[in-house]
């Protein structure tokens, strides 16, 4: 055990570590991107992927996607969605899917027409149509070869506590990242809008998106991976720097999100225990809310009473806002009558936002995933969204032991209806979803199940 506490502590502290190093030498992130490529595919040829390391992989990319765009380290914008396309298609040819994935065969399908419709109707002078189709297109494509890979493969739950942690670690480098370059809070918190300056000088919702999920992952450790007091101790202060720096970014989407999956969490927790793990899960999940409380509290003094009004949908001076989402709803409602315009087909992957830039004279990408299908993919898309809503409900009814799946669909419908599909984090977590969970009952667990 002893062993095992410094593994972790080591990993946690390499990862704070790389946070450090790349605030003070901003070139490293550019080896730090390329290093994980390359290493990952080194490891699933050497494997040739015998432990599923193509998910570890994609779990990995998938956490660190908002910290390399922060600081420049990614080779192209798209380059975690099309790693983990790449990694997860090396597995399907290393450990083949399962021939009952007809689902996302046919998802992948109905994305086409859509994607014919773009190549003949976006203009021809519109800069590089290739790049808009793929960049509307590729979250979509990435989401459905990810559960093609996940489909019903078999998973212990050991292996899906350590995949997690993956995905988590690096975003631990992103919150130290974030401590250091962010000056005295009294100078840049003066408003209720999303902050560029305490987000790293990237996109607030993206950078909100990644400490949420983060702040899920170290608060789900403490429960299912916390074998002693030191795991709980280190997992309880890494959650707590995940929500304090999220608060910062004043961008709620991420936030709510994350706190809904552990609401969502606990809740199954308590359901599938017995009275003893009952009661003790009543205990710490009274412990983890009152932290919650102290930070939100901390967090308050520290922006002057402006996050309190940001949650609230105030501005500086305590006046309700006349938009309850920043504006992204007259987006929506733009999308919504394209699919009313053109309910069958669709105007095709990207014409919406060339569409949006006629009409409102400059550029915005959709913020909403389910009205930009709809939009641009018409019933076809109506169809593809019944697919991914309902395929794993009903794979759950056999699949108990996944005590993560209904956490993964919240983050991924949530995070499609404010942060649409910009990182491969929706898109891959919806995947993990469709893991058929084995649960090992021999495993020392802080929480007995039936």
């Amino acid at each position: 055990m002893e062993n095992k506490v410094k593994n972790y502590l080591f990993l946690i502290l390499l990862h704070a570590a790389l946070g450090v190093a790349i605030y003070l030498l901003p070139f490293l992130s550019k080896i730090y991107g390329f290093l994980i490529l390359f290493l990952s595919l080194y490891f699933i040829v050497k494997t040739k992927n015998r432990n599923n390391e193509v998910l570890y992989a994609s779990a990995y990319v998938v956490g660190v996607e908002v910290f390399l765009r922060m600081t420049g380290g990614n080779p192209n914008h798209e380059f975690s969605k099309y790693s983990v396309i790449v990694f997860l298609a090396i597995g399907m040819v290393y450990s083949g899917i399962s021939k009952n994935a007809i689902p996302y065969w046919i998802y992948l399908i109905l994305l086409l027409p859509g994607v014919y419709i773009a190549t003949q109707s976006i203009s021809l002078d519109a800069p590089n149509i290739r790049k808009t189709i793929m960049f509307n297109i590729s979250g979509a494509f990435c989401l459905g070869v990810a559960s093609l890979y996940c489909y019903n493969r078999k998973f212990s739950f050991e292996e899906i506590n350590n995949l997690l942690l993956l995905m988590g670690l690096p975003i631990i480098s992103c919150a130290v990242y974030l401590v250091l370059y962010t000056p005295e809070l009294k100078e840049v918190v003066t408003s209720t809008g999303s902050n560029s300056e305490t987000s790293g000088g990237f996109g607030p919702n993206q950078v909100a998106t990644a400490l949420g999920l983060g702040m899920f992952i170290f608060f789900a450790r403490m429960i299912v991976a916390s074998r002693n007091k030191t795991f709980l101790l280190i997992n309880l202060l890494v959650g707590i720097l995940m929500l304090y720096r999220g608060l910062l970014t004043f961008s709620r989407g991420g936030m709510i999100t994350g706190f809904l999956m552990i609401i969502v969490f606990f809740g199954f927790l308590y359901v599938y225990s017995r009275n003893i793990g009952k009661l003790k899960l009543i205990y710490i999940v009274g412990f983890i809310f009152i932290l919650l409380a102290s930070t939100w509290a901390y967090t308050e003094s520290q922006t002057g009473g402006l996050i309190s009004k940001r949650y609230a949908n105030q501005d500086a001076t305590g006046r309700v806002k006349d938009s309850q989402l920043t504006g992204r709803e007259d987006l929506a409602m733009g999308e919504i009558e394209m699919f009313l315009e053109n309910p069958f087909f669709g105007v095709g992957a990207g014409k919406g936002t060339e569409i949006r830039s006629e009409t409102m004279g400059y550029l915005v990408a959709s913020h909403d995933e389910l009205t930009r299908i709809l939009a641009e993919h018409g019933s076809l898309g109506i169809l593809s969204l019944l697919i991914l809503i309902f395929t794993p409900i009903f794979l759950y009814l056999d699949n108990k032991q996944h005590i993560y799946m209904l956490c993964f669909l919240v983050f991924w419908f949530l995070t499609i209806n404010h942060a649409a599909m910009r990182t491969a984090s929706p898109a891959f977590i919806y995947a993990l979803s469709l893991l058929k969970i084995k649960f090992n009952y021999d495993e020392e667990d802080s929480v007995h199940r039936k």
